[in-house]
């Protein structure tokens, strides 16, 4: 075993890498910080009555290009301002409990922690071994008034990648289920924020080019599907997939899109599905919302502009997403400028 040498008194910054090492920590982070998705927050005391508190997860990457999840807090004010409040110094590992379910659905409990910047949600099973990836957030409102945080996700074990759901009332106790059924086989599926037509409904990129609308009776069984978009325009030949849940609006439901084009460039646009038939489209972009800017096309993964779910307010969209597959950062539209856009 090689000894270190301490001819000298190290730094604090050399001290805490020693401190980092004897302790096994995982710089969970270390690497990138983006793909964020946004949902209304479950406690609002304390925040301005024209105001919003939100609470938004992030996917990040560490040693060993392991993703893990991870989340901030932060405040949305009727002019606009959006304050991201400061994250805690401190992370905690959920306590992993397999008495009540099984080893494919376990209980979480992050009961410990004060600030829900302090919760980090670390691959557990042999199904996310090396990462859980692009958390897509939603607050799902069920027909007897009942709310539940749900959030899909992409497990991914070195080899495969198939969607999971992540279920939480509080962010303080989470479940984790795997989806079964021969649509839910590919990433990127997206949770409609409550029922259509008395089902469940799923919006899913089962031939990895289209974005699919999926309908089941049973939360976590999905099969079958009907193509809602494919690829029309250069910026989104390559391929199509949702950028998280459908949010409702006056006019239907408005969905967040990235397309795929030359160079492997990814941009952000959007749809309008029917309300009560959301297997109808009435209008999309017919260019870009949101593109690289040429002075962040660089990152982990360059030329890439992608988000995991946006929310809308008073007429106005909040949409965090990655830049570079490196950072997030957030911006805002209305929602009358989107659809003026669509064709």
């Amino acid at each position: 075993m090689t000894g270190i040498a301490l001819d000298r008194n190290p730094s604090a910054e050399e001290r805490r890498l020693i401190g980092a090492y004897f302790c096994a920590e995982f710089a969970f982070e270390a690497a990138a910080l983006f793909n964020p998705s946004v949902v209304i927050a479950p406690r609002q005391a304390g925040v301005p009555e024209t105001a919003v508190r939100f609470v938004m997860s992030l996917r990040g990457i560490g040693e060993g290009h392991v993703s893990s999840v991870t989340f901030r807090t932060g405040v949305w004010t009727p002019c606009g301002e959006i304050r991201i409040d400061p994250a805690s110094r401190i992370a905690v590992s959920p306590n992993i409990d397999l008495s009540t379910t099984s080893e494919t659905a376990p209980q979480l409990y992050c009961n410990v922690t004060e600030d829900v910047s302090e919760t980090v949600l670390f691959p557990i099973l042999p199904s996310q071994r090396q990462g859980i990836e692009d958390l897509r957030l939603v607050l799902f409102v069920d027909d007897d008034g009942s709310q539940t945080y749900y959030g899909t996700y992409t497990a991914y074990n070195g080899i495969d990648a198939k969607p999971e759901l992540l279920s939480t009332t509080d962010f303080h106790c989470f479940e984790m289920q795997q989806l079964t059924g021969t649509a839910a086989q590919s990433k990127g599926m997206a949770l409609f924020p409550k029922r259509v037509q008395g089902r469940y409904a799923m919006l899913g990129r089962q031939d990895n080019e289209s974005i699919w609308f999926h309908q089941s009776d049973h939360l976590l069984d999905w099969n079958d599907g009907v193509k809602l978009l494919s690829p029309r325009y250069p910026w989104e030949f390559v391929q199509l997939g949702n950028c998280g849940s459908p949010i409702e609006i006056e006019e239907g439901w408005l969905v967040l899109t990235h397309g795929v084009g030359p160079v492997r460039n990814y941009c952000i646009g959007a749809c309008l599905l029917d309300r009560d038939n959301p297997s109808k489209v009435l209008a999309r972009s017919t260019r870009p919302i949101l593109s690289p800017s040429p002075s962040e096309r660089d990152g982990y993964v360059p030329n890439v502009v992608y988000s995991c779910g946006g929310m809308v307010r008073d007429r106005m969209l909040l949409l965090p997403f990655g830049v570079a597959d490196t950072f997030a950062t957030v911006a805002t539209v209305s929602v009358d400028s989107l659809l003026d856009d669509m064709a």
